[in-house]
Formats: C-alpha cells, structure tokens, sequence
C-alpha cells in the first residue's frame, strides 16, 4: 500500500514507539494527527513535526474517544489510517494477594476495549477512503507471557486476537488493510521499569520495520525476537 501522503491518527504519538512512527511517517510527506494526554509534551512534537495536528485526549475514557472520533469526522474526513500504539503496563505479581483484579481492568480497558471503541467509531470513514490502514501495537508477550507483567500480557494477547479476526472480517473489503505491529522489549520510557532501557532495541527500529511492512502488505509485523514465533 501507499505509505506517502495519508492522513494518520497515531494515539501515544509523543513518546517512544508512536513517536518514532510518526517521525518516519512525517518524513515521507504524511500528515499526522499526534494524540496524547500531555499537553506540553503535544507542543514539542507538533513543534518537531511541522504541519501535524495535536490532538489531546486520555483515549482510555470512553466520552473522550466519543469526542475525538466526531472531531475527526468533522475536521478530517480525509483521515485514512489509524494507528493504535497507547497501552498501559504494571508489573506486580500473581502470587503477592495484591490487585491484580484492578490493574487487568486498567490495562483491559485501553490495551484491549478502548481500541475496539475507537476502531468502531472510525471505521465508516476509513471504508470510505481509500488506502486505509488500521495499525495495532501488540507485544511479544502476546505470545509470551512473563511474570512480572502477566495481566498486561493476557490483555496484549485479546489485542493479538481480536486483531485477527478484525483482518479475517475486513478481508472482503479492498480499501481497508488490518495490520499488526508486534514489537519485543523496546528502549523506551514505557519499558524502563521492566528492563527496556538496558535490553530493548530502538523504537526507530520498530517504525522501520513497520514502514517496510506497509508498503509489502505484510500484515503481521513481528520486530527482533518476537520473529522466532513466526519462523517455520
């Protein structure tokens, strides 16, 4: 597919892997529309990337995604990808008698229900366009739990899933491609508590493997480790 002159909406688009996204993106003539929660943090990127859009929004609030879709369809009927990289993690552990029940809700609710909400929302316009893209940044832990982060793995996992079966219900429809992005450990401040600082690859590394895969149609993005699941 054609990765030059879209209109993109990247959620958690001012750090780490979305940032990186969007900096590839922006440099080979796309118009991002960079949603985040800080607005400090919107004014440095908008200010980085010029002629993208900031939007601001916790997409984990079901009134805020509400808003941001009618925004879009108001403002930016031309919007023909979306990609949904905002996620939330906690490590804790299974065994301490803690509130695992609590922290799954948070990481269930944006890493899993919200992206089915704002996909739902925004889907008319994106089968009304043309070249659309629908991008969902999974995990290797959707394939491979790990201990200390095991709830958001399961909710990684629903993602992996629902992403498939999303590709699979679309597949009929020539305009509209499902692609999932699933990176290993990624040197950034969303990993830093669980070792990404130390062992994680570049987020750059992410968006260029992402970019290659876009103009391939290579629907399953699997980046540094998580390919091992996918060798044959």
């Amino acid at each position: 597919m054609r990765i030059e002159k879209n209109k993109v909406f990247i959620s958690g688009a001012t750090s780490g892997i979305g940032l990186a996204i969007a900096r590839k993106l922006h440099a080979l003539g796309n118009q991002i529309l960079v949603n985040g929660r800080d607005a400090n943090k919107l004014n440095e990127t908008i200010n980085e990337l010029k002629g993208s859009i900031a939007i601001q929004a916790d997409l984990s609030l079901e009134e805020e995604r509400l808003r941001v879709a009618k925004l879009i369809q108001k403002e930016h009927p031309d919007l023909n990808w979306i990609i949904n990289n905002a996620g939330l993690a906690y490590t804790h552990s299974l065994q301490s008698g803690g509130n695992a029940f609590e922290l799954a809700k948070n990481e269930i609710n944006l890493n899993y229900l919200s992206i089915i909400h704002f996909t739902e929302l925004l889907l008319p316009q994106l089968l009304a366009n043309q070249n659309s893209a629908i991008v969902n940044v999974t995990s290797i832990a959707a394939f491979r739990g790990h201990a200390s982060i095991p709830t958001y793995s399961a909710s990684k996992a629903a993602l992996q899933n629902y992403t498939s079966v999303l590709r699979d219900s679309l597949a009929a429809q020539e305009n509209v491609r499902v692609f999932e992005l699933i990176p290993p450990l990624v040197n950034t401040p969303f990993s830093k508590e669980i070792g990404g600082e130390q062992h994680g690859i570049s987020p750059e590394e992410v968006a260029d493997e992402l970019l290659s895969a876009l103009s391939l149609n290579q629907y399953q993005v699997p980046v540094g480790l998580t390919k091992q699941f996918f060798q044959s």
